[in-house]
């Protein structure tokens, strides 16, 4: 490929990632405003919880990659919704354990089932070897935007 079809496959790609950003603002959008709505954050809280279990806020902000603080808040809305609970472990005042609610496991359920779907529907045309390299390159993106 020469240098100014890189240059303009590299310009492209950066105008897709702003696309995506805006899509997932959006998705943020709809998610303060239609009950029931998750954004990508709650979501992945959801998915943290199904796969590890109960965690404190800490761990928790870690694993979604946010703070604690807006962790915090996460946490807020989902406990609202009845998705998840904060307990305090037996002898340990100062912690607060997360735990997933059977409401929140099955809308994590929901959730996952339908971005499964569309996933294999808008994707279906593209092999494994693409969809790899699809991962990779999302991936390089957020290390990317990391850095700026």
């Amino acid at each position: 490929m020469s240098d100014a079809g890189r240059d303009a496959a590299l310009d492209q790609l950066a105008r897709a990632a702003y696309s995506l950003s805006a899509a997932d603002s959006r998705l943020r959008g709809r998610a303060t405003r239609t009950p029931g709505a998750l954004s990508l954050t709650h979501a992945r809280a959801l998915r943290v919880l199904a796969e590890a279990g109960p965690l404190p806020i800490g761990r928790l902000a870690a694993a979604t990659e946010t703070t604690g603080a807006a962790t915090t808040q996460l946490v807020n809305g989902l406990a609202a919704a009845g998705y998840v609970t904060r307990e305090r472990p037996a002898g340990d005042k100062r912690s607060v354990l997360v735990t997933l609610t059977d409401a929140g496991r099955s809308r994590h359920r929901e959730r996952q089932a339908a971005l499964t779907r569309a996933l294999d529907a808008a994707l279906a045309h593209h092999d494994t070897t693409a969809l790899n390299t699809a991962t990779d390159v999302l991936r390089q993106l957020a290390a990317i935007y990391d850095q700026l």
